[in-house]
């Protein structure tokens, strides 16, 4: 009996030193290899190519000037908090139902440690909602959030008449 706890022990040890010692491992979790904007980043993925990687539900001002969109006020901002969050660390994206946009780029809800990068870039102020079907998991938690940093005036949310 004796040893039979032992083996059970044993295994459990080292099944655990094994999830624990996989975690960058994972297929979920990649290094930030730069923040191009407030809510776009690049990764390297598991073949060794660059993939840019969009934030669901969340759009951060422009922090330059393209076709569509002119250069958004507290666009720096934004991206310098991203990049404080995300930059050169490992990270963990979770997908919704659409894992791609239109301009090739991953869809995911980014987690960093215990932040949920996502949520915390809409509560202080740095983005706002931006809800796309059909990823839309999170999208009241993020209204309910953006809601309570304008009324704290939060971050791009400081001025009124924005």
């Amino acid at each position: 009996m004796f040893k039979l706890i032992i083996a059970h022990f044993l295994i459990f040890i080292f099944s655990y030193s094994f999830v624990i010692g996989s975690v960058k491992d994972d297929p979920r979790y990649f290094k930030v290899k730069r923040v191009i904007d407030g809510d776009t980043f690049v990764i390297v993925d598991r073949q060794h190519q660059d993939v840019k990687v969009r934030l669901i539900g969340v759009d951060a001002p422009e922090t330059r000037k393209t076709r569509k969109k002119p250069v958004g006020y507290y666009g720096q901002e934004s991206k310098a908090y991203l990049k404080k969050l995300i930059d050169q660390k490992t990270v963990q994206l979770v997908f919704d139902v659409g894992k791609k946009d239109q301009y090739g780029r991953w869809l995911a809800y980014v987690y960093v440690n215990r932040t949920f990068v996502n949520a915390d870039l809409v509560k202080k102020g740095y983005a706002v909602t931006y809800t796309v079907p059909p990823n839309v998991k999170y999208a009241e938690y993020f209204v309910k959030l953006e809601q309570k940093a304008r009324i704290q005036e939060m971050g791009l949310w400081k001025y009124k008449n924005l």
